[in-house]
């Protein structure tokens, strides 16, 4: 087994860069240091001592007890050296890498991306985030006025102000789907949306993983129930891809746009983008330059000039994802909520904010200290114990939303829950 991953690991990253795209030495050092990696990560059992390996592998600052990756991920030493290696050889030769030497690496990047989504690498367009996806969908698709287009109230401001901005001013509607703060079902959530549905709707637009306590929506279920009276299905992924796996096949929507330097631990300013092939034919890219007029998903991404190093760096992110494994990224995600919620379970100081169920929230928790407000002891969590977290008002929560990532231990819990009960 350890040897077959080995084998993996090289061929791995000798398909990503290839042999002429960095200096034998680079590209020798990013072999030896994943083969390595392979060693350890391969060899421990799913302890926390293999998790405790999984932190040392990313360049947090030290002392630093970092609980806002819902707001930006931080990348492993791996991806960090590979996209410095990636930076390097397009400095050395400028318009060589940037215009034609890396479009076989890119491609690959695109077929990793399209695996770990369980999708075809046709149906993936390799963007800058979350945001230009939203603007993508809502620029191109042609509504007429009076249509209208559903969207839940837990939205994030990038998803929803590209509707506003691209189709409110033909006079398309937007309509405002309430959830509860606190769902106990899938099927609670699904019926608000199927009693908001009329005759003139035509897009309902739905966070995975809402941003504010982490609660989880069935985009499943809402998607059959959508796609059976002829309603596009928007998805923004921003809180849920990486988190935990995704089979957009198996999900059904029509779009799926989600940025990578958040759970997927990728360069920053990179975003995956997923449309249907039938989708694809509605959509209209941001930016036109040469090869707008590609039949292919790629016009969407047809920028002329951009940031290769970070692309290719997130090939590197997603070699190392797979170094891990998928299942394993998602087990753990689930045992740190479990963690968390059992040290606040019989505190009557807190109240958490985030529904319990696993079909219903993940790795995004939100907490309520009693009687105090949020932003009244962040400071306090800052200064005296160096816990990066992000405060939440919106939507009556007056709570901490904690973001668990897989380079949080259990001991890193402890010692936030300790914190807390300071505070």
């Amino acid at each position: 087994m350890m040897t077959s991953r080995r084998k993996w690991l090289t061929n791995s990253i000798t398909a990503m860069v290839g042999t002429a795209l960095l200096a034998p030495s680079d590209l020798l050092a990013l072999q030896e240091t994943e083969i390595k990696l392979a060693n350890q990560l391969g060899a421990k059992e799913d302890d926390e001592a293999y998790w405790e390996l999984v932190k040392s592998q990313f360049v947090l600052e030290k002392g630093l007890h970092y609980f806002n990756n819902g707001s930006l991920g931080t990348s492993p030493e791996y991806v960090f050296q590979a996209t410095e290696q990636f930076r390097r050889t397009l400095d050395g030769f400028p318009s060589q890498y940037m215009w034609g030497a890396w479009d076989d690496q890119k491609e690959v990047v695109r077929e990793k991306a399209g695996k770990m989504l369980s999708v075809s690498a046709e149906t993936i367009a390799l963007i800058h985030n979350t945001t230009e996806g939203m603007n993508l969908i809502a620029s191109s698709l042609e509504l007429a006025p009076g249509e209208e287009i559903l969207l839940s109230n837990h939205e994030h401001s990038s998803a929803r102000i590209p509707w506003k901005y691209w189709q409110e001013e033909k006079g398309v509607v937007l309509k405002t789907v309430d959830l509860p703060l606190m769902p106990e079902s899938k099927e609670e959530i699904v019926a608000l949306f199927r009693e908001a549905i009329t005759a003139k709707t035509r897009v309902i637009s739905l966070v995975h993983v809402t941003n504010t306590n982490g609660m989880r929506l069935p985009v499943k279920e809402i998607t059959a129930m959508a796609h059976e009276q002829g309603i596009l299905v928007a998805v923004d992924g921003a809180q849920s891809m990486g988190m935990f796996q995704i089979d957009l096949a198996d999900l059904g929507c029509d779009f799926f746009t989600a940025s990578s330097h958040k759970w997927l631990f990728s360069p920053k300013g990179m975003g995956i983008f997923y449309a249907t092939e039938a989708a694809q034919k509605l959509l209209k890219p941001l930016i036109v330059c040469r090869g707008y007029d590609d039949p292919s998903i790629r016009r969407l991404e047809n920028y002329n000039t951009r940031n290769l190093p970070e692309l290719l760096g997130l090939g590197a992110a997603l070699d190392f994802r797979n170094l891990i494994g998928q299942e394993k990224i998602e087990s753990r995600t689930y045992a740190l909520k479990k963690h968390l919620r059992e040290q606040l379970a019989d505190d009557d100081r807190f109240t958490i904010k985030t529904p319990a169920p696993d079909a219903l929230s993940a790795g995004i928790q939100t907490v309520e200290v009693i009687g105090r407000y949020v932003d009244e002891f962040m400071q306090d969590l800052t200064d005296r114990y160096q816990i990066d977290c992000r405060p939440m008002m919106s939507h009556s929560l007056n709570g901490l939303r904690i973001s668990l990532a897989i380079f949080n231990t259990k001991a890193d819990i402890d010692y936030l829950v300790k914190a807390l009960r300071t505070v």
